[in-house]
C-alpha cells in the first residue's frame, strides 16, 4: 500500500507538473521560417544557462544552428552563466566545475563560428554577496582567454552600462548589466573605478542618448531581469511552491508543509527579495528603464532570470522577452499574465532574426532532452 501511494502521489505531481509546463490560455501561433543565410543577423537569446550537463542539449542544438550562418549569428547570454555564485577565485574547490559550466557556453558559441555577449545576472555576482564585484572581472577575464577574440562579457568590469553593439545599419544591440543597479555590497561608480556613469539616473540617461542615436535600426536591450513575467520573480507562484516550500532551495526536497509552507511565497510577494518585481528597488529600476524608453522605444527588451520562455506585447518597448531556460530540465511554471503573447517551461532559447528590409522575425526554440528542436511560436515584430 505504502508503494502504491508513493506511486499514486509521484503521478499526480507529474500530472500537474505537466499541466502548468505551458500556459493555455494564448494559443501558440507561427509565422513562415526564413531561410538561415537570408538575416543580415540572427541574433540567439539564451539565459540562466549556468549549469549545463557535459553534453548539454540545449548548448549542442544551438551550436548545430548557429553553424548554418555562423558569419550572421551573435549569441547573447542573459546572465546567471555560472550557477550558483558566478567564477569563484583560483583554488576554490569548486572553481574546476565553474569554469567547466561557463566553457562550455564559450565553447558552443565559438567552435561554430559564432560571436557571443554575456552579459552578467545577480548570480554571476556571487548571488548579491560582497566578492560579487570581484568575481564579475574574474568572469570577464576568463572568457577573454577562452573566447578566442569572439566571445565577451559586456557591461564589464562590473560597470552598469550600456554598452553598445552595431551591426551595420540594420541592428544595435544594447546591454545593460541590471545587477548592478540591485547590487547591495561594493560596487563601481565612475571614472575612478573605469565606468561611464556613476548612479542609476546616470545610466537611465545614457540608456536614452543611445536609444536616441540607433536612428533606424532595430534595438535589442539585453540584460538580466526582465520587465515583465509571469513565473516566481513576478510573484506568481502555484500551489505546489506553497505546498513543497523547500524546492525553492533543492528541487528534489519534495517534503510537504501545508499552510506554513504559504510563508515563503507571501514572502517573496510582499517584495522582501530585492530579486523579484515586488520589491521597491526592482520596482524603481522598471520604472526608469521605460522611462528611458519613452522616446525611442526598443524593438526587444530581452531578459533571463525567470526559468522559462516568455513573449509579451511591451507597455513601452514593442516586445518584451524572457529567455531562462538555457538548459535542460530547469523550467518553472509559467503563468498567463496581461499582455503574454506566449509562455513555456520548456528549454530552449529565441531567436531574432533581422532582415535586410528591417524586417524582424522572432522565433521560440524549444529543445527537449535529445537536443531535438521545435518552434512552437513565432511572430513578425516589424
Amino acid at each position: 500500500m505504502i508503494h502504491f501511494r508513493g506511486a499514486l502521489l509521484s503521478g499526480v505531481l507529474a500530472g500537474l507538473l505537466a499541466a502548468c509546463n505551458h500556459v493555455s490560455h494564448v494559443p501558440p501561433t507561427t509565422v513562415a521560417p526564413v531561410a538561415a543565410d537570408a538575416p543580415v543577423a540572427r541574433v540567439f537569446l539564451i539565459g540562466d544557462a549556468g549549469a549545463p550537463r557535459i553534453d548539454e542539449p540545449v548548448l549542442r542544438a544551438l551550436g548545430t544552428e548557429i553553424a548554418e550562418a555562423p558569419e550572421q549569428s551573435i549569441v547573447v547570454f542573459l546572465g546567471d552563466n555560472i550557477y550558483p555564485s558566478g567564477l569563484p577565485s583560483q583554488g576554490a574547490p569548486d572553481r574546476a566545475e565553474s569554469e567547466r559550466r561557463l566553457e562550455a557556453q564559450v565553447l558552443a558559441v565559438v567552435e561554430a563560428g559564432g560571436r557571443a555577449i554575456f552579459v552578467p545576472g545577480n548570480h554571476d555576482w556571487e548571488g548579491g554577496g560582497a566578492d560579487g564585484w570581484n568575481r564579475i572581472r574574474m568572469q570577464g577575464d576568463f572568457i577573454d582567454e577562452r573566447g578566442r577574440g569572439r566571445a565577451a562579457l559586456l557591461p564589464r568590469g562590473g560597470c552598469p552600462g550600456p554598452v553598445v553593439e552595431d551591426v551595420g545599419d540594420a541592428l544595435r544591440l544594447v546591454m545593460i548589466d541590471t545587477q548592478w543597479w540591485l547590487h547591495g555590497h561594493d560596487k563601481p561608480a565612475g571614472a575612478a573605478d573605469g565606468c561611464a556613469v556613476a548612479t542609476p539616473a546616470e545610466m537611465t540617461q545614457r540608456l536614452r542618448a543611445v536609444l536616441r542615436a540607433a536612428g533606424d535600426r532595430a534595438t535589442v536591450v539585453t540584460a538580466h531581469h526582465p520587465i515583465a513575467t509571469g513565473s516566481v520573480h513576478g510573484g506568481h507562484f502555484s500551489f505546489l511552491d506553497h505546498l513543497f516550500p523547500l524546492r525553492a532551495v533543492n528541487d528534489d526536497l519534495w517534503i510537504p508543509f501545508p499552510v506554513i509552507g504559504s510563508i515563503y511565497p507571501f514572502a517573496r510577494q510582499s517584495g522582501i527579495s530585492s530579486q523579484d518585481l515586488s520589491s521597491g528597488a526592482y520596482g524603481g529600476l522598471v520604472d526608469s528603464l521605460r522611462a528611458a524608453f519613452q522616446a525611442n522605444p526598443p524593438l526587444v527588451y530581452a531578459a533571463g532570470h525567470d526559468h522559462n520562455l516568455q513573449v509579451f506585447d511591451g507597455e513601452v518597448e514593442h516586445v518584451s522577452v524572457v529567455s531562462g531556460s538555457g538548459y535542460w530540465d530547469h523550467g518553472s511554471q509559467v503563468h498567463w499574465i496581461e499582455g503574454m503573447r506566449y509562455g513555456s517551461s520548456e528549454a530552449g532559447y529565441v531567436v531574432l532574426d533581422v532582415l535586410p528590409d528591417r524586417r524582424v522575425r522572432l522565433g521560440v526554440r524549444e529543445v527537449d532532452g535529445a537536443g531535438v528542436v521545435t518552434e512552437p511560436f513565432s511572430m513578425w515584430i516589424r
